[in-house]
């Protein structure tokens, strides 16, 4: 059998003081699927992410990527990361084509110029997702859909198997959300795999082959989505009570995980 995309065995991660930001987390998300990461505020999304990108040593357990240490998954530029929008640095002078070329650096040589095929990829990947005639805008000047949008290209210039997504669909339109998941199943279809955080539950089994919920900084169940998304499952991911059959008890916020 083929190693899994993404393998994130017995994970725990602390932050400064010895506080436990991640506890015993355990994930498999198989080549060719969707995996949505769901669950409350605060119950450590973000530090898994980072942890499997590399930027967060794991105090216990490892990770590993198509069978390969992260480090080496890194280097091979298997992994993409779109990141929320709180994470980036909107005022940076640079422009669209800039962010998605950006997506190409681990393919281009010494020197880190651009060949043909490198632009020849940026070109695509902003013609997929409807991006083209934004290419010389700011950064800045965008708005929150075309921003995801922008960051979706340069993760589909990189050309990577494994997708990492951090709230993708948080501040978009309806038609962006309905372009993102489209370009999400099709990359699936083509052998990618995904990792997406959100809050949408109402759309998870719309895309997503596999759902995991987390809670109190770990992992409580992965399987996939008809059978995990359950009212009961989600009372233990949501503190007692189901967002599923009752939304309006949940307030929106509370349902992004951090």
């Amino acid at each position: 059998m083929s190693a899994p995309a993404l393998d994130v065995q017995g994970v725990s991660v602390a932050y400064g003081g010895g506080r436990l930001a991640l506890r015993n987390a355990t994930l498999a998300l198989q080549p060719g699927r969707i995996c949505g990461l769901v669950g409350m505020n605060g119950a450590g999304k973000s530090t898994l992410f980072k942890t499997i990108m590399g930027f967060l040593p794991p105090l216990r357990g490892q990770v590993q990527v198509f069978g390969e240490p992260v480090r080496q998954a890194q280097k091979a530029g298997v992994i993409a990361y779109v990141p929320q929008a709180e994470d980036v640095d909107w005022d940076f002078p640079v422009s669209v084509r800039d962010v998605v070329t950006m997506g190409r650096q681990g393919r281009m040589g010494l020197l880190r110029r651009p060949s043909a095929a490198d632009r020849d990829a940026v070109q695509a990947a902003l013609a997929r997702v409807s991006m083209t005639d934004f290419a010389e805008r700011q950064i800045g000047e965008l708005s929150g859909g075309q921003r995801k949008r922008a960051f979706l290209a340069r993760a589909l210039a990189q050309d990577a198997r494994l997708l990492l997504l951090d709230e993708p669909f948080g501040g978009v339109d309806v038609g962006t959300s309905e372009a993102i998941t489209g370009l999400l199943s099709d990359l699936a279809d083509s052998g990618r795999s995904v990792l997406v955080s959100t809050h949408d539950l109402g759309t998870l089994e719309t895309f997503c082959d596999d759902v995991a919920l987390i809670a109190d900084r770990t992992v409580l169940t992965v399987g996939p989505t008809a059978q995990t998304l359950t009212a009961g499952n989600l009372a233990r991911a949501f503190g007692g009570r189901s967002p599923l059959h009752d939304p309006a008890r949940i307030p929106e916020r509370a349902l992004e995980v951090r």
